[in-house]
């Protein structure tokens, strides 16, 4: 892959194959930023489980204490009183059949969509469209629920869903280069917190064998994993 002047002298700036603490990592993540937009702040684990295996699926939400610095449109899919609940919580689109027709044809300008428990017969239908996309609300992501207005809110203050790839990675977004550097921190500690109590009992061996901090345009600055580890027990 080729790639430009900046993106090299940004990962000279990196190091080659060096590991960091993380506020050390955050600093270097500062250092190497070069775009001309805000970038979006991204952090990747691999982990050591084998996700064919049910038992092994490493999955959940987690609230980030300073968000995601990212507007997220949220559509609710419901009927009836959840309606204006949904309305007065300030998500983007609310409705059903509407919505519905809508991403049969291809419509998903939404990042997130929550849904009743009442209406996921209708929603169920559209597993294949929004499947793929990551879009399907599921119960144990929170974004099957009754409790509408918190849903939303959550979502709009920065609740991000993990979940392992078929590769054993997780990669979420975790802020903006903007971000002063104590909020990244924070924010990449409170998902690490998270990946590590989400370990499942079945998974032997090393659970966390790699942690990388990017950004859009920048290279991947890897973390050193005990100062990583003891740091979350602090």
């Amino acid at each position: 892959m080729h790639r430009g002047k900046k993106y090299k002298k940004s990962k000279e700036k990196a190091g080659r194959g060096e590991l960091y603490k993380l506020e050390e990592a955050v600093r270097k993540l500062k250092e190497t930023g070069y775009a001309k937009f805000d970038e979006t702040v991204e952090m990747s684990v691999r982990l050591g489980v084998d996700p064919k295996h049910a038992d092994q699926l490493v999955r959940g939400t987690i609230l980030l204490p300073n968000g995601t610095g990212k507007k997220v449109r949220v559509l609710v899919l419901t009927k009836g009183e959840k309606e204006k609940e949904a309305q007065e919580a300030q998500a983007d689109f609310v409705g059903l059949d509407e919505f519905v027709k809508k991403i049969t044809v291809g419509w998903s300008e939404v990042d997130v969509i929550i849904a009743t428990p009442d209406v996921m017969g209708e929603v169920g239908r559209l597993g294949k469209i929004l499947g793929p996309k990551g879009l399907m609300p599921n119960p144990k992501s929170g974004t099957v629920t009754f409790d509408v207005a918190k849903a939303v809110k959550e979502v709009k203050a920065g609740r991000v869903e993990y979940k392992v790839d078929k590769a054993g990675n997780i990669g979420v977004s975790i802020g903006k280069l903007s971000f002063s550097e104590d909020k990244i921190v924070e924010n990449a500690k409170a998902f690490l917190d998270a990946v590590m109590r989400a370990k499942p009992s079945a998974a032997k061996g090393t659970y966390l064998r790699n942690v990388s901090i990017s950004s859009t345009m920048g290279p991947g600055i890897r973390l050193d994993i005990p100062s990583a580890l003891a740091m979350l027990k602090q």
